[in-house]
């Protein structure tokens, strides 16, 4: 019977299977990488706790990429606060310019932070002082604003004249903050200053992992049973791949090489160990609960992204948090199971980490270090879906076996690395 005139083309794109039973060839002829979903999700079921990156962006999904290196775009939003470059405040106005307050200028140490319309909270150098609150009113200059500062101080004089209001902005030190707040339209306005976010660009390569088992027919198995029943040389093989995989999704260079053996190119994934926007170190001969709370904060304050993350520690780091005395602030101690893996919490203020000791971080040489995620923006982009391939090396007369070669081309990609960050754990010299 041939499979190829039995497929017929749907309606809207699909393709049927007409006079024939279903087969897995004709799968695999009409729907390639079908059947091969129901693999990726037995693999999730093999020591999960062993490979949690790996783990974790199998259980979220992946992005179909049609090449081996994929490009991916972050936007983040605008700073929330901006520096003074100069000092500002300590003037003076005898009389108010509009509803009690008067104009001055500021200058400022970035440039295109500010737009004209929005209000600014300006904390003085005194914090007896009131906060100073400004209305952006031009810009003079590349760094230079116009601002009118609508909470003055004032005072009444007494002179020669008679007695006066003097009205008085608050001192503002050199590279103190000035903070961001709402813009503030007229009744009559319509427009107002433009805004625009352009993502920031990023690559990394997508890389080839292979892993050869010669056994018997794997794919009848997987295809028989309603669930993947592995014999033992089949599982460790499977161990073993996915043991290399974290490994490169954590730590990998991203580089593309020239193999003068095989006269090919072979591309190096990069690890999201350097992705990460930002790192914090600690301690870990005295980490205390205070410590702990300066993690929390570290990990979600002043970063976009979700209020749960994910602490992977290594053995070095898990231990000195296992030895920390917990709080009410800061608690942990409770467990629970997801995506296959069993977490410990620690709660704190600020955010929930949920932890996981890992030791790929030990055999990587990073036992006193850990890495915090956010899973809501990891991402996997997959040029080749993990797939099954049957070799039958009888025929080919090499040996008297088939092989199953399994193969995936994929990389992790972090959204947002601002979100994700290092934790480099310290040991004071002896």
């Amino acid at each position: 019977m041939n499979t190829e005139e039995n497929l017929v083309a749907g309606v809207a794109g699909g393709t049927h299977v007409a006079g024939q039973p279903l087969t897995t060839t004709a799968a695999n002829m009409a729907s390639p990488g079908l059947v091969m979903n129901g693999i990726d999700q037995r693999i999730v079921k093999v020591r999960p706790m062993s490979t949690p990156i790996d783990q974790l962006s199998r259980c979220a999904g992946s992005r179909r990429t049609d090449g081996m290196s994929v490009e991916y775009a972050s936007v983040d939003t605008r700073p929330t606060e901006v520096a003074l470059a100069k000092d500002a405040g300590g003037s003076t106005a005898l009389e108010p310019e509009s509803g009690g307050g008067f104009s001055t200028q500021i200058t400022l140490a970035s440039p295109g932070t500010l737009d004209v319309t929005e209000t600014l909270l300006g904390l003085p150098s005194d914090p007896e002082e009131e906060p100073v609150v400004m209305y952006v009113l031009s810009q003079e200059k590349p760094l230079v604003y116009r601002v009118m500062v609508v909470n003055p101080k004032t005072t009444q004089t007494s002179g020669m004249g008679g007695s006066q209001t003097v009205h008085t902005m608050a001192q503002l030190k050199a590279g103190s903050k000035l903070i961001r707040m709402g813009r503030a339209a007229a009744e009559l306005d319509v427009q107002t200053a433009q805004f625009s976010a352009l993502p920031s660009k990023d690559f990394n390569h997508c890389q080839i992992f292979k892993m050869q088992v010669e056994q018997s027919t794997l794919m009848k198995i997987a295809h028989k049973e309603p669930g993947w029943n592995f014999s033992d040389q089949e599982e460790a093989a499977i161990i073993d791949m996915r043991l290399g995989m974290e490994k490169s999704f954590l730590f990998g260079h991203r580089t593309k090489i020239y193999d003068s053996n095989k006269n090919q190119e072979v591309y190096l994934t990069g690890g999201i160990w350097t992705q990460a926007g930002s790192e914090t170190k600690i301690d870990l001969e005295n980490l205390d609960h205070r410590a702990l709370t300066k993690l929390c904060s570290d990990a979600f304050v002043g970063r976009t992204g979700s209020k749960r993350k994910i602490l992977i520690a290594g053995t070095a780091l898990m231990e000195a948090l296992s030895n920390v005395e917990y709080t009410k602030v800061v608690s942990g101690g409770e467990s629970f199971v997801k995506w296959g893996i069993e977490f410990r919490e620690i709660r704190s203020n600020f955010g929930t980490l949920y932890v996981l000791h890992s030791e790929i971080f030990d055999q990587c040489g990073h036992a006193s270090d850990g890495f915090i995620l956010d899973p809501d923006y990891l991402t996997k982009y997959v040029h080749m879906p993990f797939s099954c391939e049957t070799l039958d090396l009888r025929k080919s007369g090499q040996r008297n076996t088939d092989a199953v070669v399994l193969t995936e081309a994929s990389c992790l990609v972090l959204r947002y690395p601002s979100t994700h960050m290092r934790v480099l754990g310290v040991k004071k010299p002896a």
